[in-house]
């Protein structure tokens, strides 16, 4: 790496560094492009000027380059009080250097030391039902029949809707685009679409069928993703009011359903390429493709008794369900909710005390390995999810951070707040985790500290 001098005319004003300074940009900044592989400046106009000798004209504001420059140089973000902090991230986001500022703004995500950053006023009571993180730090609201959308400052878009139909779910495609699935729909307005997070514009629709009859009308319901294959998936329910009576193997009772299943979509064409033809029986409220084993998780409610089935997209097949006909257990007398610890154990929450337990494919025994921890009653339906290793649980108006290990939970953390009543949703994503809250529809979030400068 060479150490050769680069001058800037910034807005008029002479700032100079180094190519080594620059050269910690990485390739996909602005400063990656002015250079070629080993960080020598790119030949420019006047050949018989030596290179060092250039003056490279950019017509933006010299304060916030100068303290970008500084990023670079140090790894530390200090903004003086004269710049404002969305003018320093529009310069940033021009020059490639978002992911910098970001990094140096908070750390990598820590549950163990996650705290309040801040909070973010509801639009309107009582009608916010879902929020999902983005991979850069944003988040995206369910609100009724449309979705409002935040970029990581917290800096309110357009919002989404698909004619203003209930949404069901949202998912991140990547950071700048969303996919929405709606609870009504008809065949001249399918209930799944693509949409700019930045802009609020409808990229495409996607056409919802079961790969037999496209003229029957579906619904689409829980939304995941499979990143290594760029597809999407989603819980798929014909519209149509003639329902067909099957005996389902969970509940043991005839039961009134629609033709259903799993659609599979392509991220970049959007064209339907699969669909697997299974009865869900009820409302599959959450769907989670299990990486390294071709399956999928999909977990929900028949009855208001919550089943789990697991899918094999190999041969079409069933390859294990829960319960089977066995007793959930005796301290805990049913299922809120359940999440993927990894291919072969889930975890679920329980009871009227939110008691964490173990359900594991491979063991002979059957049945939830609880491990009481609690003896307060709940308010509000828990809803868990497994991130890095360890398990989140909103319990009313917090959550509950466990470490699993011998068969037993470790507390590691609580994130609590009281302002906007139990917890409705939440959702980890690009190093936050954003906390729902049901009675005034206000979000928290919540990120760990940047490291101390020494």
């Amino acid at each position: 790496m060479t150490a050769q001098k680069v001058r800037f005319n910034v807005g008029g004003r002479i700032i100079e560094t180094t190519a080594t300074t620059l050269a910690t940009a990485r390739r996909d900044s602005m400063f990656g492009a002015m250079f070629d592989d080993e960080w020598k400046l790119q030949p420019r106009g006047d050949e018989l000027v030596k290179p060092e000798e250039k003056e490279y004209f950019i017509d933006r504001d010299p304060d916030c380059f100068s303290v970008l420059l500084n990023l670079l140089r140090t790894g530390k973000l200090h903004v003086p009080s004269n710049i404002p902090e969305k003018l320093l991230y529009m310069e940033a986001n021009y020059y490639g250097l978002l992911d910098h500022v970001r990094t140096a703004k908070w750390g990598d995500f820590d549950s163990n030391r996650l705290r309040l950053a801040s909070t973010v006023s509801g639009q309107a009571p009582g009608n916010c039902t879902a929020i999902r993180a983005s991979p850069d730090g944003g988040c995206a609201v369910a609100h009724g029949g449309i979705v409002r959308v935040y970029d990581w400052m917290l800096e309110e878009h357009p919002p989404l809707n698909l004619e203003y139909q209930s949404v069901n779910d949202i998912g991140w495609m990547d950071s700048d685009k969303i996919v929405m699935s709606v609870r009504q729909n008809s065949t001249r307005h399918p209930g799944m679409g693509v949409f700019s997070s930045l802009t609020g514009e409808l990229r495409h629709r996607f056409q919802l069928g079961d790969g037999k009859d496209q003229v029957k009308g579906f619904a689409a319901g829980a939304l995941c993703f499979n990143s290594d294959s760029n597809k999407v998936l989603a819980s798929c329910r014909e519209t149509s009011n003639e329902g067909i009576w099957e005996w389902h193997q969970v509940t043991g009772k005839l039961t009134e359903t629609s033709n259903q299943g799993i659609g599979v979509w392509d991220q970049v064409t959007g064209k339907q390429t699969d669909f697997f033809d299974f009865c869900l029986g009820g409302d599959a409220g959450k769907i989670q493709w299990l990486n390294g084993s071709n399956c999928l998780f999909v977990g929900g409610y028949i009855d208001d008794k919550y089943y789990i089935n697991v899918l094999d997209f190999r041969d079409k097949s069933v390859v294990w369900s829960w319960p089977n006909g066995t007793k959930a257990c005796v301290t805990a007398s049913r299922i809120w909710d359940a999440s993927p610890m990894d291919e072969s154990k889930f975890c679920v929450v329980g009871g009227d005390d939110g008691t964490l337990g173990v359900l594991d494919l491979r063991s002979t025994k059957g049945g939830v390995r609880w491990n009481p921890y609690r003896d307060v009653e709940c308010r509000y339906r828990p809803k868990l999810t497994c991130h890095a290793g360890q398990v989140f649980c909103s319990i009313d108006d917090e959550i509950s951070v466990y470490y699993h290990g011998l068969d037993q939970w470790v507390l590691t953390s609580t994130l609590g707040r009281s302002q906007g009543g139990p917890i409705q949703d939440f959702s980890i994503g690009g190093d936050r985790l954003f906390a729902l809250h049901i009675e005034e529809n206000v979000f928290d979030v919540w990120e760990t500290p940047s490291a101390p400068i020494i």
